[in-house]
């Protein structure tokens, strides 16, 4: 086999050489760019549909129990203007009398802060009682747009201003918030500040903003369903329908909850009302749990780490360690991140480093299916399909910086070759000798790789062949599988040679005879030749011995069919399923004892 010739023949033809696929094409080259893919993806927003489904799936993991819930914190209370309340006061919006009346009923349970969710920007003919309502509780906050203000009056008299401005995500989930819009302060951050104002000993710590014109944006931790915060129906505190120290140091938000109204999504619930948003803020700053995320920056070398580690890990695994991983790591990453969910109120990557391992796997599994193929094609022309795949199978054991790994090994060499090749050469024009000669070495060829022999050279009209290559086989029974596949072999060669001279009698062609020697013995494989010329072959003294046998065919008369001759050591392997003669013997250079020679009669019965 001449490997090196199989590297200039894939080069030619703008394929991979074994060299490139094993040094310079690595499984982590491969993996880099999946890598770089799957940030480009992040960069084109591929993958957020499915992080969004990872941050819904999360929350609702945690609040079905399995991992710590936080709940709402209990110092929160939403005062709702809901179905009720509209059905006693009427078709909402109301005169701003109707809110100096909440903020009159207040008194007997004060809260600490009253935020109303509810845009007053317009001027109206109660402004002046609702101003003097909200200046004599001192703990009002109002809502205001990005662009205006509330009614000058009614902000003069307000204890804090703050921004309502929202964005739902693609899905309509509202995952986040600008804490600070042109510097204005989150409608729910002014809440938080009336708390510190209240609680000088013991404030919260909050975001804050570096100059006027950051805008800046947190993730929202919602603390669980909205339905399990401590909520009050507008009518019933203003009737006094309310425990009496319901509301008392408690954060008040006041906000529309009626269907229809400022209707928002959370990953809990699917429709709810925007006051709750502004109530989940209010709780994640108290109790500092904004969720955090990996800055882009991690997440992108993350991406582009994960790509070749994955390769790397997979690359010299079977197909059944391959899956193990391939559905292990997912799990396990699943894992770390609900846990750092739990606990640490991390919202970490789900989708795309699970999507960039699944893509890598894929990717390493295509690159070597079409490297297989390239190389099976190529294999398959010098060596059975069988020994084909297993080479494939075990390249790792073979390939050494591009080359075979040279190896002691026990095989059976074949050697053959036409008799009275030169006076037949004579008699024919090369172009004739050359298709003539080629039919035959192909017919034998089949036969040999047929019974999972490697043909390792043409010798003009010889052939050498091995069986028991590329692999090192060292027990008894695979030794011997192989001196009997080469005695099989040699039958099927004499079955098949004829029918090659029954079509050159038709062709008037000459006939072909031919001789066989074959032997058992010690080998060393590998890789022969120099940086530009390389051969894979095997020497020692086994093939001197196979090629002495063959000649002796030339010599020696009997009463063989098949013009086989082998050693005794190889009729010991095969004696058990093949008649043999004894026939003579031969004295090898360098040895004492001279060899005994069998012909081969047949197979037994």
């Amino acid at each position: 086999m001449k490997f090196k010739e199989w590297i200039d023949y894939l080069k030619q033809n703008q394929l991979l050489g074994l060299r490139q696929y094993i040094a310079t094409n690595p499984p982590w080259m491969t993996g880099t760019v999946v890598g770089i893919m799957s940030v480009i993806m992040l960069q084109v927003g591929m993958w957020k549909p499915l992080e969004y489904l990872g941050y819904k799936t999360l929350f609702q993991i945690r609040e079905s129990g399995i991992l710590p819930n936080p709940g709402w914190d209990e110092r929160i209370v939403v005062i709702a203007i809901e179905r009720h309340s509209l059905q006693e006061y009427g078709q909402f919006p109301w005169p701003r009398n109707r809110y100096a009346e909440l903020l009159e009923a207040l008194k007997q349970s004060p809260p600490t802060a009253v935020g109303f969710d509810i845009l007053f920007l317009d001027p109206s003919p109660k402004d002046d009682i609702l101003a003097a309502a909200i200046a004599a509780n001192g703990k009002v906050v109002l809502p205001r747009t990005p662009k205006e203000e509330p009614v000058a009056s009614l902000k003069a008299a307000a204890a804090g201003v703050g921004h309502i401005s929202q964005e739902a995500d693609s899905d309509g989930i509202t995952r986040e918030s600008k804490i600070f819009l042109n510097g204005i302060p989150n409608f729910g951050l002014a809440m938080t500040h009336r708390y510190n104002a209240a609680n000088p000993q013991d404030p919260v710590l909050l975001p804050h903003s570096k100059n006027n014109k950051q805008e800046k944006k947190v993730w929202i931790n919602w603390p669980g369903k909205t339905e399990n915060l401590s909520t009050y129906a507008f009518v019933d505190v203003v009737e006094g329908r309310i425990p009496a120290d319901a509301l008392t140091n408690k954060l008040v938000l006041v906000g529309i909850v009626a269907t229809g109204f400022d209707p928002i999504s959370s990953p809990l619930n699917k429709t709810t009302a925007g006051v709750y948003l502004y109530a989940a803020l209010v709780d994640n700053v108290l109790n500092q749990r904004l969720l955090q995320r990996l800055p882009v920056l991690v997440e992108i070398l993350l991406l582009l780490g994960i790509g070749p580690l994955t390769a790397l890990v997979l690359g010299k695994r079977g197909v059944k360690e391959r899956i193990a991983i391939a559905l292990g790591l997912p799990i396990i990453w699943i894992a770390a991140a609900a846990l750092l969910f739990g606990f640490f109120f991390w919202w970490v990557p789900i989708a795309a480093p699970i999507g960039t391992l699944i893509l890598s796997g894929t990717a390493l599994q295509l690159r070597e299916q079409y490297e297989k193929q390239q190389l099976m094609r190529l294999f398959e022309k010098h060596v059975d399909p069988e020994t084909a795949q297993l080479i494939w199978q075990r390249k790792a054991e073979i390939f050494e910086q591009g080359e075979l790994e040279p190896q002691e090994l026990t095989a059976t060499v074949l050697f053959m070759d036409i008799r009275s090749f030169t006076s037949i050469s004579e008699k024919m024009r090369p172009r004739d000798l050359l298709t003539w000669l080629n039919n035959y070495l192909e017919a034998m060829t089949n036969c040999i790789m047929d019974h999972g022999g490697v043909v390792d050279k043409y010798i003009g009209d010889a052939i050498m062949a091995v069986f028991g290559v590329p692999f090192c086989h060292t027990e008894y029974r695979q030794i011997q599988q192989d001196a009997v596949n080469a005695v099989a072999a040699c039958i099927a060669m004499h079955e098949r040679l004829h029918q090659l001279n029954q079509q050159l009698r038709i062709e008037r062609k000459p006939l072909i005879k031919f001789g066989i020697g074959l032997h058992t013995g010690q080998l060393v494989a590998g890789s022969v030749g120099g940086s530009r010329r390389l051969n894979y072959s095997v020497i020692g003294d086994a093939v001197n011995v196979a090629a002495r046998l063959e000649a002796m065919n030339k010599e020696i008369v009997s009463d063989s069919p098949f013009n086989l001759l082998v050693t005794a050591r190889t009729f010991a392997y095969v004696r058990d399923r093949y008649e043999g003669q004894k026939v003579g013997s031969i004295q090898l250079r360098g040895k004492k004892e001279e060899t005994v020679v069998y012909a081969i009669l047949g197979e037994k019965h």
